[in-house]
């Protein structure tokens, strides 16, 4: 681990030094291409030189007591300084396990978010209205740009299928664990008996792909123009601005309308098309590299029960981990991190664990 440690840590002076060099810095794309590295291994190597400068401490105190003749005094600092400094190296020790584990490549990406109504009729569409908004506050929060791409909306303001994109650093590394089937249970507002409903919203999470990532074949595509239907004032149904791209390989279909340019639409529909097909792409790598990675969080498998919302109890419970907050009103308003947090740290040790075993 020590000779990976200090190859990261000659790679991270390097990048310090290429940073100021002119030809850098007179290129955006290569300036950020090697910030984006630099930021990467800053974490790894600020650990490693705590846990160097703690080893030293420790010899030094270590040394000082096995040679002996101390006064009492002196021989108390030099054991209190033993004792702290063990405990930071073997915190730090296991820290760098950890940020050494093997990066998902698709982390530092911007992502998808695709939210669509399932079980439970009109209340399911309502809460996806409140789940595209939870998200939304959430990327606000991080200083995260959002942007919606599409969306089919209920006559009560609901969402039968909503998506977005949000960009920003780590978007993909925390909201991927997001995934999955979410279950609420509430009095629906339709309900006139007071009795307590249970509906589903299906969440996706997708690394947004560029051109480099998946390239699409022309000759693959079926694009048709259509006009607009749905609430939009005078402009809709007037021109027809509306996309439907079509992937024939694959039967897969995506439409925008939320433009008025008819160009707009076809580019946001051809990043979610393209982006749905990287996500197929690495989902099947996955399933050949490891099938027991399903059992894992961030797997992202759609058909995962992951997350219930209790409001009569005030309550948000993660199954895969057996997590539960009582903090409904706080999460429904962004406040994701303790969930996101948590979930992170238990893939983590999951991953830690099989490293460990290989």
């Amino acid at each position: 681990m020590f000779d990976k440690l200090d190859s990261v840590a000659a790679r991270f002076e390097e990048l310090g030094m290429r940073l100021m060099e002119p030809n850098v810095t007179s290129d955006p794309a290569r300036y950020t291409e090697l910030m984006k590295e630099y930021r990467r291994l800053e974490p790894i190597v600020e650990k490693y030189r705590e846990y160097k400068s703690a080893k030293e401490a420790f010899d030094e105190a270590k040394e000082m007591l096995d040679e002996g003749g101390l006064d009492p005094e002196m021989r108390a600092l030099a054991q209190e300084q033993y004792d702290e400094n063990r405990e930071v190296i073997e915190s730090a020790a296991q820290e760098l396990k950890i940020l050494l584990l093997p990066r998902d490549p698709n982390d530092d990406k911007n992502v998808i978010v695709e939210i669509r109504g399932g079980a439970g009729g009109e209340e399911a569409a309502l809460f996806a209205g409140v789940l595209c908004r939870m998200y939304t506050m959430y990327a606000e929060s991080r200083g995260w740009q959002c942007e919606v791409l599409g969306a089919n909306e209920t006559e009560l303001g609901g969402y039968k299928e909503i998506s977005f994109s949000i960009g920003g650093e780590g978007a993909y590394s925390r909201l991927k664990y997001e995934s999955g089937v979410h279950r609420v249970q509430r009095v629906p507002e339709t309900e006139t008996q007071g009795r307590i409903h249970t509906s589903t919203v299906t969440v996706a999470v997708l690394p947004e792909a560029e051109e480099v990532d998946f390239e699409l074949d022309p000759g693959d595509l079926q694009i048709d123009v259509f006009r607009s239907s749905g609430a939009g004032g005078q402009h809709v149904n007037k021109t027809s601005s509306a996309i439907r791209v079509t992937h024939l390989p694959t039967g897969m279909v995506v439409e925008c309308q939320d433009e008025r340019s008819q160009y707009k639409n076809k580019d946001k529909a051809l990043k979610v098309l393209r982006s749905r097909l990287l996500d197929i792409k690495v989902r099947e790598q996955n399933d050949q590299i490891a099938s027991e990675r399903r059992a894992q969080v961030g797997t992202g498998d759609r058909s995962e029960r992951i997350r219930t919302y209790n409001y009569p109890q005030g309550r948000v419970t993660d199954h895969r981990i057996g997590l539960t907050l009582y903090k409904l009103d706080a999460i429904l308003n962004g406040a994701l991190d303790e969930l996101l947090d948590a979930l992170m740290t238990h893939d983590q040790a999951q991953k830690l664990q099989a490293a460990q075993e290989e």
